[in-house]
């Protein structure tokens, strides 16, 4: 396998609220045959805590990205593709893919830096798709819809939707962490010395602020969901958070998703973030606003499921060549 690893300056990242960086280690696989022809390109976009190089790494009877790349060419399950690893990572713990005041323009850094880059630099062929997991799941679908002219197919693995479902039951968790720590700058600060930052309660806490930061940012900073004192719903925040739940935005882009060559979402039956219910909403919708999807359930939660690349890899492969 060959796998390049871009040391990628970001002209939109640079000085973002956060301080992340904005150069960004970008792996890249090039397919076998990557000398004698062209090549659709496919974006892999992780989870929420995740970025492109943890994709290299292999686990206890799992394989690595590339390694599951190889596999899949050699058995004819894929054609030969050239496939990109972004990394949004942010001090929170994500970007869900979009741009916002409060973390940077991780959107248009795919969008237009990434992706004009690959096509420069790489032999491409002008094909892209771009599919994930969980928040990359997440940010797969919300790119397919927003960017028909840049991706012609996506793949959603469990991603986030129906947010009444997904995030509601981590708001009172994250409530009883803020006020125990005396509100949400206190937390952070005393968070970032934990030596476990994602233990207990702790994922409730830090996914909800994340998210926050992504849906509902005020300046550089955010508004959360609730009232932080009472724990009352905010309405007009919470509005601004389901507008980029991906069931909320079909109606406005349902249109671009016709356009698309494949909409493939699935998710485990026994997802513990009810994520088997988002989809199963967003797949009903979809198909009753005339947009094809194909959607899968599989006997699994939202654990350890790198192997339904497999499946998607497959036919985003087929019908980015036109055979299916």
């Amino acid at each position: 396998m060959t796998v390049e690893i871009l040391e990628f300056e970001s002209r939109v990242l640079r000085g973002n609220p956060l301080g992340d960086p904005h150069v960004r280690r970008v792996p890249v696989y090039l397919p076998p045959s990557y000398s004698e022809g062209r090549y659709p390109v496919h974006y892999v976009l992780t989870g929420f805590t995740g970025f492109g190089e943890l994709l290299l790494q292999r686990g206890a009877w799992s394989e690595s990205l590339p390694e599951r790349l190889d596999r899949l060419i050699r058995a004819r399950a894929m054609r030969e593709a050239i496939v990109v690893m972004p990394d949004c990572f942010t001090r929170y713990g994500g970007s869900q893919y979009l741009n916002s005041t409060a973390t940077g323009r991780y959107e248009d850094h795919i969008v237009k830096e990434l992706v004009p880059y690959i096509d420069r630099t790489y032999r491409t062929n002008g094909r892209r798709s771009v599919l994930g997991k969980s928040s990359g799941g997440y940010g797969a679908m919300v790119l397919g819809m927003r960017h028909p002219d840049v991706f012609q197919a996506l793949a959603c693995h469990s991603g986030d939707m129906y947010f009444e479902y997904c995030y509601l039951p981590d708001f009172p968790k994250c409530l009883d962490l803020l006020r125990r720590h005396g509100g949400p700058a206190k937390f952070l600060k005393a968070w970032e010395k934990m030596p476990k930052r994602l233990a207990g309660d702790l994922h409730a806490a830090v996914n909800t602020i994340a998210m926050a930061s992504c849906y509902s940012p005020r300046g550089k900073s955010f508004d959360l969901p609730f009232d932080p004192g009472t724990g009352e719903l905010l309405p007009a925040v919470w509005r601004r958070w389901k507008a980029w739940d991906p069931i909320n935005m079909l109606p406005r882009y349902a249109a671009n998703l016709k356009q698309l060559k494949l909409v493939f979402l699935d998710c485990g039956r026994r997802d513990q973030f009810a994520l088997h219910h988002g989809a199963r909403i967003f797949a009903s919708k979809a198909r009753a606003l005339g947009v094809r999807v194909v959607h899968e359930e599989f006997d699994d939660d939202h654990s350890n499921i790198s192997y339904r690349y497999d499946r998607s890899l497959s036919l985003l492969s087929a019908r980015m060549a036109g055979s299916l």
